[in-house]
């Protein structure tokens, strides 16, 4: 039999694919969370990750425990609500980034919404920084997006880093400014590629604005300009550019945000009846969300 407690610590570094990070994300000690894949590394008997000071890695038995782990993870969570006589029940406002509407994200909602029928969940899908601007106007209870650079709030989900993306025949005049496509303001990949690029002083224009993923995408395949991604999450039709001329992004982070944790108030700014029904029913998704984390660097069609 496989521990729970040591399955979700195996599940939080095969989706950060760092030690550091996963403690951080779990609130435990880097020790015990070490400790915890080892013990469960002697229950299988199989190495699950590589690891070396600068990299982790899951290894072939690594990536086969990742759909135990979730199914053994939602049978016990499942067995410890029925037998708690809980049902989870009110309305979850939940905000998702334009960036995983391509990702296997739909399959973790329906998962969800088969366990816990009596919650009514409204989804939105939008930018990360309207996304964040609404958590704070008490207008969504819970926020899967991007988290701004130099912010610490939120738990990690995921980490990765942003590439320059576009069609692979595209290329780029370095004498000539950077066509860019771009989600419009207050994107936060659009303010990230402009920083960037302002920051080495190469010139750019804007070749493209579009409010959803497919119009840009759409104007990337026809070869209009490059766009700023994150390389886990690539579209189909796109491929990174290498073009010297290009500064590196840097790294992104995915993360969950609550409203009444991140903004230490309830969501509508004062008492709201089913507030705790509210929360439970946040946490259950975050729970969710966490447990599949991995599934949401992966093409629905993958």
């Amino acid at each position: 039999m496989y521990d729970p407690g040591q399955l979700r610590t195996f599940l939080a570094v095969a989706q950060t694919l760092s030690f550091t990070q996963a403690a951080r994300r779990l609130g435990l000690r880097q020790s015990t969370v070490s400790q915890h894949v080892r013990r469960l590394e002697d229950a299988t008997g199989r190495p699950l990750f590589t690891r070396d000071t600068h990299s982790v890695e899951l290894t072939e038995d690594g990536e086969a425990m990742l759909g135990f782990a979730r199914s053994i993870l939602a049978a016990h969570d499942r067995a410890a609500a029925f037998f708690g006589g809980t049902r989870l029940r009110g309305r979850l406002r939940f905000g998702a980034s334009e960036d995983f509407v391509l990702t296997r994200l739909p399959e973790i909602l329906e998962s969800f919404r088969h366990d816990h029928p009596e919650i009514d969940l409204e989804l939105t899908v939008e930018l990360s920084g309207i996304l964040h601007e609404r958590l704070a106007a008490g207008l969504l209870d819970l926020v899967l997006a991007k988290r701004r650079p130099g912010d610490t709030h939120g738990r990690l989900v995921w980490q990765s880093t942003l590439a320059w993306i576009g069609a692979p025949h595209l290329r780029l005049d370095p004498d000539r400014p950077v066509p860019l496509i771009a989600f419009p303001p207050p994107a936060l990949t659009r303010a990230r590629a402009l920083e960037v690029l302002e920051a080495h002083g190469r010139p750019w224009r804007v070749a493209c604005t579009s409010g959803s993923l497919s119009g840009l995408i759409a104007a990337a395949r026809a070869g209009l300009g490059v766009m700023a991604h994150t390389r886990g999450l690539i579209p189909p039709g796109l491929v990174p550019l290498r073009a010297k001329h290009l500064p590196e992004l840097g790294a992104v982070d995915f993360v969950l945000l609550h409203a009444d944790r991140e903004h230490g108030a309830p969501a509508t700014g004062g008492a709201r009846p089913g507030r705790e029904a509210t929360r439970a029913a946040a946490d259950a998704l975050a729970a969710a969300i966490l447990a599949g984390g991995d599934r949401l660097h992966r093409r629905a069609d993958a």
